[in-house]
């Protein structure tokens, strides 16, 4: 058994209910670990064992409850089988290996397979990979239901429904209306008041009814089937209760001579004008995510035995050479080979400046060649190229649950139940009170009517779709929406040193040798490199590429051994040789005292310095500066204005780390902190209960990425650091660390606001529907008697704003 976890994109929720509806009915099913569902982005993600629930299960519960996953289908032809046994082994790698495939089938006559399987989750790059891998060829279409967007035609259908059922309630409700109102008004003749007038506003009502308004009966009755209620429930019945009764008074003239068609037709098509705008404006908030997969060119050209070849994007192998001319889009992840070009990769960095490439740079799928003509070797394709990447990490930061939302999840769980015992209580008060059933059934309608669960639900999910995708557009990714929140509590933010508020390229400044031992510069150099070599440290590669660029031929070493972060040690020509920070070099009892004054010399200029020794003889020093990366003092500047303490944290000496941090305006620096310690240190800054951000690149900041409350990592660094972080900066910009608490704290606020309106909203207008304002004459009427079609409004009005509130988002100035 192995657990996976995929996303799964869902139609047909009407409000938040129906995303906790989903989430329940997922954790009943045997072997599903974990279920969140987000209303927001209309995505599952779920956690599940392979052994002990199948997708097709869960796929199953989902359509079972009432709604729809979606799934696409495509058929794809399949080359190089020669018998069933063949058709059989592509099913087997298809239906076992790819998760995200919900069923594949091979007929062997016609040589084609059909799969039925999951866009969210899976792509047809990884459908036709497996199959290859299994030993086949492909031929693959020309356009595939991914290129399509299985997701977006989902909601682009959706939304096509409701605005036709939104019109065809708009062409029956205004004449019903208008001839309601003049009636009611005695702007028309006696002949309104004949019973065919209300035979004839029957005749109108009741397409509104039960086509512009079916959905919220079906939805209603999937709502009390899972044993809930969400809103459907409480529209279907305000306007079912004016509905019927005044089916009822045409039917017994006991009960009166007014009926209340036009409040139930007003009802459901001002509602189903707001859940209208409310899906198109939601559909917004997630356009960070259909902006990024634009960003994949369809085609690819490739050089097929020497000749170009272009070739859909989905059928790029690893390995196969790729041809870019100036304007067109990098299509993969690759090396090049040949060319030199300036790329443009703001889209992923946020980064507006083109980057140069030349053999032997990386270059990214989804950037634009600006300039000259590419040649490159491709590396990465489909899920493994750092755009889909970034498109996944996004997905899964916009389907998390913020802990900000339990709040309203513990509300919108007991919203329904208790808006329909309020409006109940309403009504029989108003009846026992009034002695008249009508203004009480009035009342009762208004209650139902303008309570927002929506509003309520929306709050805080679409400002994290909004938040998420703004910063992808930064080139800041944050991993789930928890990460958003805690970044905008921070009160402490430590900058690593290498690599982040430096360029994290070392180069040799000073080589001084010490005679009699070592006689010159390149003999001194030749020395140290042949141990650094053996290295990875920045320091030891800086070393070895000054003696690479004068040419100087290195020694072959044994017995290399590196000592994290202090020195590294080896035999060259048979004798014993370290290379070490002074300190480390004077525990192991070396005479580095005697240099004292000229090694803090040039430590203080902001220079590593390095003692070479050898046969326990100082054979003298190097020096190694790396440039503060230009951006880095304003980017201090930025946090402390936000109120953040910044503080530096280096293995590096004090002297050399006190020169470098005042180069950046920061006064609190942790210096001659080895690797392990890293970690301790930010648990130390932590206490008082302080929340602590990190920021590093590099493997030895792995363990304190972990550690701080936020770990946020250089894009430019290593795996292991990005890997750890609860942030990715992929700018490789210390400037992003500011945009990303900036942002943050937007996302925060604007989630604080819906929040306050969406109560505020429930809690304000609830008891005005109920009447409370009857007995005070200086309010007007029109608050003291709610009208439910006024009550529609307000309802319709108050998740619009929401939404509308979060898309607010895309606009903020982060910078």
């Amino acid at each position: 058994m192995a657990e996976q976890k995929l996303s799964i994109s869902i139609s047909g929720m009407t409000c938040s209910n129906c995303a906790a509806n989903i989430e329940r009915g997922l954790k009943k099913l045997n072997g599903v670990k974990e279920a969140s569902v987000s209303f927001a982005s209309e995505q599952a993600s779920v956690s599940y064992e392979t052994g002990e629930v199948s997708l097709n299960d869960i796929i199953e519960k989902i359509n079972g409850l009432g709604y729809k996953a979606v799934t696409a289908r495509i058929e794809i032809p399949v080359t190089g089988m020669t018998c069933a046994n063949c058709a059989m082994n592509i099913e087997r790698a298809l239906n076992r290996k790819v998760l995200g495939i919900l069923n594949a089938s091979v007929n062997f006559a016609t040589e084609r397979v059909s799969v039925e399987y999951i866009p969210s989750s899976v792509s047809v790059e990884d459908i036709v990979s497996a199959i290859r891998k299994a030993g086949y060829g492909v031929i693959v279409p020309d356009t595939s239901p991914d290129e399509k967007d299985a997701e977006l035609e989902a909601r682009n259908a959706e939304i096509k429904i409701q605005t036709r059922k939104f019109v065809t309630g708009l062409i029956f409700t205004v004449p019903l209306f208008l001839l309601s109102m003049a009636r009611d008004f005695h702007l028309i003749g006696m002949w309104s008041h004949a019973p065919w007038v209300n035979w004839l506003f029957f005749a109108l009502a009741t397409p509104v009814q039960f086509y512009t308004g079916w959905d919220y009966y079906t939805g209603g009755y999937k709502s009390l089937r899972n044993k809930s209620a969400n809103m459907d429930v409480l529209v279907a019945m305000g306007s079912s209760v004016a509905y019927f009764y005044s089916i009822a008074t045409i039917l017994f003239t006991v009960l009166g001579d007014h009926v209340y068609f036009e409040t139930s037709a007003v009802i459901i098509t001002l509602i189903k004008l707001g859940k209208m705008l409310e899906s198109r404006t939601k559909g917004k908030t997630g356009g960070a995510i259909r902006k990024l997969i634009g960003l994949s060119p369809k085609t690819a050209t490739i050089l097929e035995d020497g000749k170009e070849k272009v070739i859909p994007l989905s059928i790029v192998k690893k390995d196969d050479i790729v041809l870019v001319r100036p304007g067109e889009k990098i299509p993969v992840d690759g090396v090049v080979l040949e060319g030199e070009s300036s790329v443009d990769e703001s889209m992923l960095s946020g980064e507006p400046l083109p980057v140069d490439k030349h053999s032997g740079d990386t270059v990214i799928g989804g950037t634009i060649n600006t300039e000259g003509l590419l040649k490159f070797k491709a590396v990465r394709i489909g899920k493994e190229t750092a755009l889909a990447q970034i498109i996944k990490l996004v997905q899964e930061a916009q389907g998390s649950k913020a802990p900000i939302q339990a709040v309203a999840d513990r509300v919108a769980s007991v919203f329904v139940p208790f808006v329909l015992a309020t409006a109940f209580i309403t009504f029989f008060i108003w009846w026992w009170l009034g002695g008249e059933f009508v203004p009480a059934m009035i009342r009762l309608v208004a209650v139902l009517v303008i309570a927002c669960p929506c509003a309520l639900g929306l709050a805080t999910p679409t400002a994290i779709m909004a938040g998420t995708g703004k910063g992808a557009e930064n080139g800041i990714l944050f991993k789930n929406s928890a990460s958003l929140e805690t970044a905008s509590k921070l009160d402490i933010i430590v900058l690593d040193k290498t690599g982040t508020i430096t360029t994290g390229k070392p180069s040799v400044i000073d080589i001084i040798p010490f005679e009699p031992f070592c006689s010159s510069d390149n003999e001194l150099l030749q020395i140290a490199a042949s141990v650094e070599r053996g290295s990875e440290h920045p320091i030891g590669k800086a070393i070895v590429e000054e003696a690479k660029k004068r040419d100087i031929n290195l020694f072959d070493l044994k017995g290399f051994k590196a000592t994290g972060g202090l020195g590294v040690e080896a035999f060259i020509r048979d004798k014993f040789t370290i290379i070490g920070k002074p300190g480390w070099c004077e525990t192991l009892g070396l005479p580095v005292k005697k240099y004292e004054k000229q090694i803090h010399s040039l430590q203080s200029e902001g220079r590593t310095v390095m003692v070479v020794v050898q046969e326990n003889n100082l054979f003298g020093l190097i020096s190694v500066a790396d440039k503060v990366k230009p951006e880095s003092a304003e980017a201090v500047m930025q946090l402390q204005k936000q109120g953040l303490q910044v503080f530096m944290l280096t293995g590096d000496n004090l002297m050399t780390a006190s020169a470098i941090a005042s180069k950046v305006n920061i006064s609190e620096v942790f210096a001659e902190v080895k690797p392990d310690e890293k970690s301790i240190k930010v648990k130390e800054l932590q206490g008082n209960n302080k929340k602590v951000g990190m920021v590093g690149d590099g493997i030895n900041d792995a363990p304190a990425l972990a550690q701080a409350d936020i770990g946020i990592a250089i894009g430019t660094g290593t795996d292991v650091a990005i890997e750890t972080a609860d942030i990715i900066l992929s700018g490789g910009n210390l400037l992003g660390t500011v945009k990303s608490i900036k942002l943050s704290r937007s996302t925060m606020n604007t989630i604080k606001q819906n929040l306050f309106w969406a109560f505020f909203y429930n809690i304000v207008l609830i008891p005005v529907a109920a009447g409370v304002l009857q007995p005070f004459e200086f309010f007007p009427d029109y608050l003291r008697q709610l009208h439910p079609i006024l009550a529609a409004g307000a309802m319709a009005f108050s998740s619009i704003s929401v939404v509308g509130n979060s898309l607010r988002l895309q606009h903020a100035k982060i910078e």
